[in-house]
């Protein structure tokens, strides 16, 4: 699925925070899954390209009519999901927006409409998610939740116009930096274009480009970019022009954040969570030098090495650092991790260069972030085909995709939905040649008992299971993999033969399950206009844009419908827990935003009817199993790696309490989450 938050399309920003997905290796092509710009679009509108992993995906226009107002279309097409937006601006004198209309359908092709306008020193907005007026007492810019990517340049022209800073709306302050300056070529014709970064907006600083007269010309990274049309050959000189303004800013987090205690740390009177027993062995003391642990016993017995850092952890509980089994590790991933007592993720779909630099950065220590355990996708082309240039349509491609992953330490292979059938058979063979564990969503055509049967050795997506008893749904490279469940998971028979029958065949081939199900519960039971269920419990600590995106996730149900999906969901949960005491091991994965969601997922594993011990357990020492990683990983054992967390309470008891990371140590280095929260712009 990769994180399919996108219903605020505005700012390219909101999309890259979103989700990273996977990287492009070649050229762009233009696929027939490209949608048409409509005929009305004026020959005078400025054009734009959407690129994902460097394909052409989408475009943007920009004109302004006979009128004045401003226009902005803006669409792009994701395996049958993407917006289509337009977009009508009243600008004022000063070229700052004062009115706005936005019409058309978001990335999960529900309709949307979107009005704002100031008058009278009053503004007042409405959108699908919310509604409001505000007294403003001088500039200020609306943040539109369906805007189009070039409304970002009119942002930075109105902070610029007031010293660099202006006030958000609904709530907030965007502050505009100039950064660097490019002259970039393309046809025989140059550019010369300035990149700014916009605080305020996210957790992080985002990045845009504008031509010399302050018009957007383009954002993005490798993932996602958007540019002037007719200039893509200068992506790649944008594109490392930012990336160098990122890694020089999170080198200096890095010195800032990263406390390396110079004769190691004491953990004294802490009650540790033993993984291998998934139980609570009090008052002890745990050293660790280096970046090993050290020692581990009763606190009378085991002795404070000279100048070593002493933390009073009474009352406290030490886990091994937490796992998240499904990410796709982007900027801003590492901090929320370990500000959530995660240490370890397994990435499984990622651009290749760029995440073997950013997990060289990590060991550095130019970087802050986790392990990262390394999984590559591949897809097969077509007008689905997922974000990624790793695509195979035969089977000499296949095993050839498998083996340049393996050439590059990947010890796993993720297959995607557009994955022919017929192909499944030789990427688990030759993965399984070289020792590599294999994965995915289930193809389309095809149903996860038929993929157990062949080999894979993981399901990624709850989903994917609930679709196992759906065989008359075919077509799954497209939204009817979400949608179909939603309307009929609640009518699935957990004691039926065909569901045993199932259980059985995942016990035979010692299959594990990867089911994401906080992703699932916003698609399924988050509503617009509403914080979703598992963000509930932060939403007010997040930065105030971050929590209005927050407020347009989740499906919209057919009419009649609402409940049903809901119900839906609560069957999915049930199921999972079902798998579980059947002995199927679960493992704890996101899909989404980093840290925050994993304690959502634990939660939901108990939700399920895993005790909060085994939860804990399967999170830290049982991933680290799977992986093979457990002679060095996954429990607080003497001799292993420094990966810990401090939590304030006890969360074999009560889950929710992982929510309260007071320490994490990563490698031996030490984290402070408020610190690390601080800097995300994330509340205590």
């Amino acid at each position: 699925m990769i994180r399919q938050n996108w219903k605020g399309a505005f700012f390219l920003f909101v999309l890259l925070v979103c989700g990273p997905m996977l990287r492009s290796q070649q050229p762009p092509s233009s696929g027939s899954n490209v949608p048409a710009l409509p005929a009305d679009i004026p020959a005078n509108a400025t054009r734009y390209s959407f690129l994902m992993m460097g394909n052409l995906s989408g475009q943007q226009a920009v004109w302004t009519a006979p009128d004045g107002k401003l226009h902005e279309f803006f669409q792009f097409n994701d395996r049958g999901r993407g917006p289509k937006t337009t977009s009508v601006i009243t600008l004022d004198g000063n070229g700052v927006p004062v009115a706005e209309t936005i019409s058309g359908n978001d990335y999960l092709k529900s309709a949307i409409h979107e009005d704002f306008s100031i008058e009278n020193q009053t503004a007042r907005w409405k959108n699908d998610a919310e509604q409001g007026n505000k007294k403003i007492a001088g500039r200020a810019f609306y943040v539109a939740i369906n805007g189009a990517p070039a409304e970002s340049a009119l942002l930075i022209h109105a902070a610029l116009l007031n010293g660099g800073k202006v006030a958000l709306l609904p709530e907030g302050e965007a502050v505009v930096q100039r950064v660097a300056e490019r002259e970039v070529e393309a046809g025989g014709k140059k550019q010369h274009v300035t990149l700014y970064s916009v605080a305020g907006l996210d957790f992080s600083p985002n990045y845009v480009w504008l031509d010399e007269r302050g018009q957007f010309f383009a954002a993005g990274d490798s993932w996602a970019m958007i540019v002037r049309e007719g200039w893509e050959p200068a992506v790649k000189t944008l594109q490392d022009a930012r990336d160098q303004a990122v890694q020089v800013r999170s080198a200096e987090l890095a010195k800032k954040l990263a406390h390396h205690p110079a004769n190691g740390i004491v953990f004294t009177h802490a009650n540790v969570f033993d993984a291998s027993t998934a139980t609570i062995v009090p008052d002890q003391n745990v050293v660790v030098v280096g970046n090993h642990i050290q020692s581990v016993g009763p606190a009378k017995a085991v002795a404070i090495p000279p100048g070593a850092e002493v933390v009073d952890a009474t009352g406290k509980t030490l886990l091994p650092g937490l796992w998240d089994m499904h990410a796709h590790v982007s900027d801003n991933d590492g901090m929320l991790n370990l500000a959530a007592g995660v240490t370890t993720v397994r990435d499984l779909a990622n651009d290749t260069e760029t995440l073997l630099a950013r997990r060289k950065r990590i060991e550095d220590g130019t970087e802050i972030g986790t392990r990262i355990i390394l999984a590559g996708i591949i897809d097969g082309p077509g007008p689905y085909q997922g974000p990624t240039k790793v695509l195979a349509a035969t089977e000499a491609e296949a095993r050839a995709a498998v083996d340049n992953y393996v050439k590059l330490g990947y010890v796993q292979i993720k297959i995607y939905s557009s994955v022919k059938p017929e192909l499944v058979p030789a990427i688990i063979d030759e993965a399984h040649q070289h020792g590599l564990r294999v994965s995915g969503h289930i193809p389309a055509f095809m149903t996860a008992s038929e993929c157990v049967k062949l080999g894979y050795d993981e399901i990624q997506h709850v989903n994917f299971l609930a679709l196992n008893f759906m065989p008359d749904v075919k077509e799954t490279r497209n939204p009817a993999r979400f949608t179909e469940p939603g309307k009929r998971a609640a009518d699935l028979d957990l004691n039926s033969p065909e569901v045993k029958d199932f259980i059985k065949l995942l016990q035979q081939h010692h299959t594990t399950l990867d089911p994401t199900m906080a992703v699932f519960e916003d698609m399924f039971v988050g509503r617009t206009g509403e914080i979703p269920p598992g963000y509930r419990a932060v939403a007010g600590r997040l930065p105030a844009q971050v929590r209005r995106g927050l407020l347009s996730s989740g499906l919209t149900p057919p009419p009649g419908m609402d409940e049903r999906y809901k119900q839906s969901f609560a069957k999915m949960v049930e199921l999972i827990g079902v798998l579980y005491r059947a002995g199927v091991p679960i493992e704890a994965g996101t899909d989404s935003m980093a840290g925050f969601t994993l304690e959502r997922e634990l939660e939901l594993d108990v939700q399920a009817g895993i005790p909060a011990n085994k939860a804990l357990q399967n999170a830290t020492l049982g991933a680290a199993r799977i992986m093979k990683r457990d002679s060095e990983l996954g429990s607080v054992t003497a001799g292993k790696l420094a990966d810990l967390a401090l939590i304030d309470g006890d969360p074999t008891t009560n889950i929710s309490d992982v929510r309260k990371t007071a320490l994490v140590v990563k490698n031996g280095v030490v984290y402070k989450p408020a610190e690390l929260y601080s800097e995300l712009g994330v509340q205590p």
